[in-house]
Formats: C-alpha cells, structure tokens, sequence
C-alpha cells in the first residue's frame, strides 16, 4: 500500500488526505481509509509531515464530505438514489439496510457508520434521502468524524513508531498478524452484511405489512 501511496502523500500531503477523505463521505468508492492510515505512517518514519494536521485534515474532510453528501441525498430523494446508487456500489439492498438502520437506531448510525465500510461512504447520503433531522445529524457527523479520524490517525502513527523499532523475524510475525487480522476483519464485514441485509428486509416487510407505511 505504501509503495504507491508514499508519492502522493509527498507530493500532495495534508490536502490529498483531506480532499480524498471528503470525497469518500460524499458517496464516491475511494481508499480515504487506507490513505489516511498511509499517511499517518507515513509521518511516522519519515516526519515529513505532522500526525496532528493529518487528523485535523481528515476530520475537516471527513465532516464537509459527510454534509455534501446529506445535501445530495436530501436534494436527489429516494427514487433518483435507488436509480443511480448501483453505479457508485450502492445498491438497493444496501440502500434498504440503510433506512432499516435509520428507521431502527438514528444517530448513531452517522457516529458508528464512520468505522463500517459501506456506511462511512454511503451514511451521509442516506440520512440526507431519509430526511434526517440535520442539526441531529450535524452532531452525530462531527462525533463519528472525530472520533473515526483520531483513532485510525494516532494509532497507525503509534503502530508506525513501533514498527521501527521492530526488525528481522519479529517484523514478519507482527505482518503476518495484521494481514490475517485485516482479511478477518473483512471476512466479517462482508459475511455480516448480507445477514443485515435479510434481516433488515424481513424486518421492513413485516413493518409495511402491519402498518401500510413504507420504510
């Protein structure tokens, strides 16, 4: 990851990981985890660049991002988002699990969307399309961003230290770990979340069936 990264982050610095990061809360595909993690490593072993600006840029990115992408869903509506979500990966059973997410838990759902894959892309959209409260939403954002930034950004730069200090085998042992850590992370995601998606399916038809009202 760093290989190809390490130029950009040079090159670009605390604008790239802003800029990315922002673009990602407004629904677009694009590594704005992966980036900020690069980047605070990055500060890290080379101390190019300051761990607190990359966390202050992040979160200023992360937070912006997220209230472009709640204009946009306010302002597109569900059917334009069920239409043209699929091109972007967001697709109607997601779209479904996001409004039982929101229909079921609210705000936290825009706190605890930042740590989850699809809902930090697509959360923001979603409370936007599902006509959340946007001073609600403003919080909950500004707290989810904080706290998401602040965690991956010091910790990877904590990792980062550590890892210099760490050579020969003990170095492929502490790889081997994270990466079997990583797939396992993404093993669970990506298995959870289609289970979500059939409960939150079952959970709204049974909704609309008892009340007539469509969530």
């Amino acid at each position: 990851m760093m290989d190809w990264l390490s130029p950009l982050i040079e090159r670009y610095g605390y604008g790239l990981v802003g800029g990315i990061v922002c673009l990602e809360a407004m629904g677009l595909p694009l590594p704005g985890e992966s980036l900020l993690i690069a980047a605070a490593i990055y500060a890290a072993t080379t101390g190019e660049l300051s761990i607190q600006l990359i966390v202050l840029c992040a979160a200023v990115g992360a937070v912006m991002g997220d209230n472009f992408g709640y204009l946009i869903g306010q302002r597109l509506g569900r059917p334009a988002l069920e239409r043209y979500g699929p091109r972007i990966g967001l697709t109607v059973p997601r779209q479904r699990l996001g409004r039982y997410l929101f229909f079921r838990y609210g705000g936290v759902v825009v706190f605890f969307g930042r740590f989850i894959a699809f809902l930090r892309t697509f959360a923001a959209l979603l409370a936007g399309t599902n006509r959340m409260e946007w001073g609600r939403f403003l919080v909950w954002n500004a707290l989810g961003g904080i706290g998401w930034t602040s965690l991956y950004g010091f910790g990877a730069y904590v990792l980062g230290k550590q890892a210099e200090n760490v050579a020969g085998p003990f170095a492929w042992v502490i790889g081997g770990g994270a990466l079997v850590v990583a797939v396992g992370v993404v093993w669970f995601l990506k298995h959870n979340e289609h289970r979500l998606i059939q409960r939150a399916e079952e959970a709204m038809a049974e909704h609309e069936a008892r009340t007539g009202e469509r969530v």
